[in-house]
C-alpha cells in the first residue's frame, strides 16, 4: 500500500483508542479520531493496572511519563466483611513483574497523558462531537471503509484504509457490522470514588461479601480510590447515593465503613457494569478492527481492563500499521492481530468471570465460610503464578 494510503479512523477517543492512534501515528499512518463526545475526556474514578499495561504504555513511548502519574503498589490481599483475612499476598511491589505489583491510576491523568501523546504525534486529528452513523468496513483486498458521522447538524463522510472501532462497551460499530452480539448487564454495578486520604493501607485490600467486594488502592501519595461492587437489578436509581453505600456497608469493616463515610457525595459515581461473555467472535470486519470494551469487554474482576485496552492499541501499530505500512498486506496484518489478541483476552476474560463466581458474586449464608475456609488453605504462591501469563506480555 502506498504512503498517501497509510489513513485510518478511530471510532472512540477513550484507552484503546487514542492509544491506537498513537501507535499507528508512530507507525507512519495519518489518523482521524472521532470522539462522540463534546469534549475528549474520561468518566471514571481510579483504575489499576499491572505489567503488562505498564510494559504497553512503554511501547507508546509513555513509560517514563505514566510512571510520573502512577502509584505503583501491589495487592495485600482478601478480607471478608468483618475485616478478617482470607488470604495475604507477599509484598512484590518492587518487582514490576509480578502479578500482584499493581499501579494505580486516576483515569482522567491516564487519559490525559495519551491524548497529550496523540496531539504531540502530529499525524492525528482529534474531533469532538462526533456522533458515528453508519460504517461500511470494506474489504481488506478491495474497496476501501468508510465512515458517516454527524457533528451538529452537519454530516460527515471519509473513506480510509482502515477503521479502529474503539467506542467502547456500547459500541456503535460493533451494533452494525455484529449486530447478534451486544453488552450484557453482568448483574452487577459498582460505587466509585477518589478520595484524600494519606494514612490508609496503600496497597490494593479486596473485601468479599455476599454478593459484594469493596476494593481500595492508593493513587498518589495524598489520595486514595475505592469501589464498591454489588449484585442489583439493571439500571436501579437510588434517591441518595451516598446514603445507600453507606446503608450497604453499614456492617463491614471498620475501616470500609470509615472511608464511605469520609467519601463527598459529589466524588461518589455509579455505573452499572456490562461486558461481552467471551468477546466478539472476530475481532475483524473487511477493514474494521476492534479493540478494548467494544472487542472483549470483560468483568472489572481481573483489574485487565486498561491493560487490554493499552495492548490492544500498541498491536494496532505494531502488527497492522508497521507491516502495511512496509508494503505487506492488510487482509495477512488483520489476521495476525486476530490471532494474536482473541485467544489471549478470551482467557483473561474467563479468568475475571471464575474471579468472580468465586468472589464479589458469591451468595450468602453457608457459602461465604466454607468459601473463606478454602481460600485461607490456599497456599497465595499458587494464584501467584496462575496469574503471570497475563502480566508477563510482551509487546510485538
Amino acid at each position: 500500500m502506498a504512503a498517501d494510503g497509510l489513513t485510518a479512523t478511530v471510532v472512540g477517543g477513550g484507552i484503546a483508542g487514542l492509544a491506537s492512534a498513537i501507535a499507528l501515528a508512530q507507525a507512519g499512518w495519518r489518523v482521524t479520531v472521532l470522539e462522540r463526545a463534546a469534549a475528549f475526556g474520561e468518566v471514571g474514578a481510579g483504575l489499576a493496572t499491572t505489567g503488562n499495561g505498564m510494559t504497553a504504555l512503554a511501547a507508546l513511548g509513555l513509560g517514563e511519563a505514566s510512571r510520573e502519574v502512577a502509584y505503583q503498589t501491589g495487592t495485600a490481599g482478601m478480607e471478608d466483611q468483618a475485616g478478617r483475612w482470607i488470604m495475604r499476598m507477599p509484598d512484590t511491589r518492587s518487582d514490576p513483574t509480578a502479578v500482584t505489583t499493581i499501579w494505580g491510576l486516576q483515569r482522567q491523568r491516564l487519559h490525559g497523558l495519551l491524548r497529550a501523546a496523540a496531539e504531540a504525534a502530529g499525524r492525528v486529528e482529534l474531533v469532538t462531537g462526533a456522533e458515528v452513523v453508519t460504517v461500511k468496513p470494506g474489504a481488506p483486498e478491495g474497496e476501501r471503509a468508510e465512515v458517516t458521522w454527524r457533528a451538529g447538524n452537519t454530516g460527515h463522510r471519509a473513506e480510509s484504509a482502515l477503521i479502529v472501532a474503539a467506542d467502547g462497551v456500547r459500541s456503535a460499530v460493533r451494533a452494525q457490522l455484529f449486530p447478534g452480539d451486544p453488552a450484557r448487564y453482568s448483574g452487577s454495578t459498582s460505587w466509585r470514588a477518589i478520595i484524600p486520604d494519606t494514612d490508609s493501607e496503600d496497597r490494593l485490600v479486596q473485601v468479599w461479601g455476599p454478593g459484594t467486594e469493596f476494593g481500595s488502592l492508593r493513587v498518589n501519595p495524598a489520595e486514595i480510590y475505592w469501589y464498591g461492587y454489588f449484585r442489583h437489578p439493571e439500571g436501579a436509581v437510588f434517591a441518595d447515593e451516598l446514603a445507600a453505600a453507606r446503608e450497604r456497608f453499614a456492617d463491614w469493616a471498620p475501616w470500609v465503613r470509615a472511608m464511605v463515610d469520609a467519601t463527598p457525595a459529589e466524588r461518589l459515581m455509579r455505573h452499572d457494569v456490562y461486558h461481552l461473555p467471551g468477546g466478539l467472535p472476530n475481532y475483524t470486519n473487511g477493514r474494521v478492527v476492534f479493540v478494548g470494551d467494544a472487542a472483549h469487554a470483560m468483568l472489572p474482576t481481573a483489574g485487565q481492563g486498561a491493560a487490554t485496552a493499552l495492548e490492544d492499541g500498541v498491536c494496532v501499530g505494531r502488527m497492522i500499521g508497521a507491516p502495511v505500512g512496509a508494503g505487506g498486506d492488510l487482509a495477512t496484518a488483520l489476521a495476525a492481530f486476530d490471532r494474536a489478541r482473541r485467544p489471549r483476552c478470551r482467557q483473561i476474560a474467563k479468568t475475571a468471570r471464575l474471579t468472580a463466581r468465586f468472589g464479589c458474586d458469591l451468595g450468602g449464608g453457608w457459602r461465604q465460610p466454607v468459601r473463606n475456609a478454602i481460600f485461607r488453605r490456599l497456599p497465595a504462591g499458587q494464584l501467584v503464578k496462575a496469574g503471570q501469563s497475563i502480566v508477563r506480555w510482551t509487546a510485538p
